[in-house]
């Protein structure tokens, strides 16, 4: 029997997974059940707990933990959390001793200070060399490098492929690739450009254990790869200037080809939906969750461009088998061609 393709890398070691494959941690959509289930599945998850109250993280980390005893982090984003609750949502992670935290947007040294003393890994997902530099020297452990073809919010402003090398030389701790990657032959292609592992969302987002709405991941099924855009029209709830991509839908239609420069304070506020008895109006950044009702059409249906290489909604686990399986596939492929072993 041929032996298969080793897939590990040091970050494995350092985060006790099987796989270099990371779950990200989508706000609103990855919950507990997700997470746990991708760190069975050898993976390594993080709960997105973007804004929420922080009651509902510890019931969320004391969640997966019922569910597996494999590590995970807690995905937050300083830049776009009122203080007061970012020092809540901070003082339950490091109570409970999570073990990693996920941060984004503008590089807050102070909160990655705050998370090493308290022991935990962090990660620092950026959209430039100067963030991953700037992230690297505040302590950041892994930098997540994020290319414009991501979906949901979007630092990056060039693509995987030439942002990735770049950050790779420009740091000296572990990086991993974010946008455009869904697949095994993605993650080799990663690997090739000096990451150590991958950072999955649209991937995850569509499978059984993702707490988006089932119109959200039917969306993303049926979507092309040119049906996604990249706009900053979902400004309600973010700091200003701060694009996203999405599926097009009416709102993104109806904009005219005017898909940048849109201020959150110009958009009137019309109610589209109801998540939970908490209201959710057109434009902002709530995208379309297993408990929201109302007009999800209108809603941002948050995906990268990879949507249009997802046919199905498996199982988190049938995921990450899938995208083990093809990159051996592709290593199998490129040492018969001789290219792996020169």
């Amino acid at each position: 029997m041929t032996e298969q393709p080793d897939l590990r890398t040091p970050l494995c070691d350092i985060l006790s997974c099987r796989y270099p494959i990371l779950q990200a941690g989508m706000g609103g959509v990855a919950r507990a059940e997700l997470v746990a289930a991708v760190a069975q599945a050898g993976g390594y998850g993080f709960l997105g707990m973007v804004r929420e109250s922080p009651e509902l993280i510890a019931r969320e980390i004391d969640a997966v933990r019922a569910k597996t005893g494999r590590p995970f982090g807690v995905n937050l984003i300083p830049a776009a959390t009122d203080r007061v609750l970012l020092e809540a949502e901070l003082a339950v992670c490091f109570d409970k001793k999570v073990h990693s935290l996920c941060f984004f947007w503008s590089v807050h040294a102070d909160a990655v200070r705050r998370a090493k003393d308290a022991g935990c890994l962090v990660f620092y997902q950026v959209g430039s060399v100067e963030d991953a530099v700037a992230a690297e020297t505040a302590g950041a452990d892994v930098i997540i490098a994020q290319g414009v073809e991501a979906g949901g919010h979007v630092r990056g402003t060039v693509t995987s492929l030439v942002l990735l090398p770049q950050v790779v030389r420009a740091v000296s701790v572990p990086v991993v690739g974010s946008g455009g990657f869904a697949s095994g032959e993605s993650l080799i292609a990663a690997l090739a450009l000096g990451a150590q592992g991958i950072h999955c969302g649209t991937a995850f987002l569509a499978t059984e254990e993702s707490f988006a709405h089932a119109y959200h991941k039917e969306r993303i099924v049926a979507a092309h790869l040119e049906d996604t855009v990249y706009t900053d029209a979902f400004a309600i709830n973010w700091p200003p200037d701060s694009p996203v991509r999405v599926i097009a839908n009416s709102l993104t239609d109806g904009l005219g080809g005017h898909l940048l420069g849109h201020k959150s304070e110009d958009i009137p506020r019309e109610v589209v939906a109801d998540e939970d008895g908490r209201s959710i109006h057109k434009f902002s950044t709530d995208s379309p969750l297993r408990t929201t009702t109302g007009e999800l059409e209108a809603l941002a249906l948050f995906a990268g461009q990879v949507a249009g290489t997802i046919e199905s909604v498996p199982s988190a686990a049938a995921r990450i088998a899938e995208i083990v399986n093809s990159a051996r596939a592709a290593l199998a492929r490129l040492q018969h061609t001789g290219i792996a072993n020169q």
